[in-house]
């Protein structure tokens, strides 16, 4: 089960809230990205950041020159968020429009890992996040740009999951006067037909753990 913290427990819309642990596990797992949210100079900042997860453990990287994860990484609270969209709500009237979605918000102090097996190990889970056998396929990380890469790591102990996944909620007024069109517009997420390098050398076919994921 997930947590019940007085930052993880919904205000709105409590039905919303979901509370199982691998429902967590799963948005996580669909997302490609998540924003991170630090307060920098007294200033609220949040940037789309990549990510990977292990368990109960949430990698996240970037440039050891990135302001926002030094700040990250100081001992302060952060807020971690993933939002699949799956639908537009069309309701009768303007007021009752919405979203179908599943969200995850993960809050706590990140870590940043200087264990050099377990950093590799990190940039493993958030490669094989992004994009799954590229670890075996391209080249290892070299020692610069290991030096030049941050890896923090986040506990999902505190977190919440909200999902909407219903049709309109119209008022019975507006179902009964009938006067405008009501449904879902279901939204995907999906993978073109992937586009080989200008620069490749000819005979290169491309790989199945690219082509797998059309």
């Amino acid at each position: 089960m997930l947590s019940t913290t007085p930052r993880t427990t919904l205000g709105r819309k409590k039905h919303r809230a979901v509370t199982d642990r691998a429902v967590l596990h799963a948005v996580l797992d669909d997302g490609l990205i998540c924003h991170l949210g630090v307060v920098r100079d007294g200033v609220p900042l949040v940037l789309p950041t990549g990510y990977g997860r292990d368990g109960d453990t949430l990698y996240l990287h970037g440039s050891t020159g990135a302001a926002s994860l030094r700040k990250a990484s100081e001992d302060l609270d952060v807020c971690v968020t993933v939002t699949l969209l799956d639908g537009i709500v069309y309701a009768r009237s303007v007021n009752n429009h919405s979203m179908n979605y599943r969200s995850a918000v993960i809050l706590g102090k990140a870590k940043l890992v200087t264990d050099a097996d377990a950093k590799m190990h990190g940039l493993k889970v958030l490669t094989d996040h992004l994009a799954p056998g590229s670890w075996e396929h391209a080249r290892e990380v070299n020692a610069k740009e290991f030096a030049a890469v941050s890896v923090l790591s986040l506990d999902l102990a505190e977190a919440s999951v909200k999902m909407r996944a219903e049709g309109p909620d119209d008022e019975a007024d507006d179902v009964g006067a009938d006067t405008a069109w009501a449904g879902v517009l279901p939204v995907r997420t999906v993978f073109g037909a992937p586009e080989p390098s200008a620069d490749l050398s000819p005979g290169w076919v491309i790989p199945p753990h690219v082509t797998d994921r059309e």
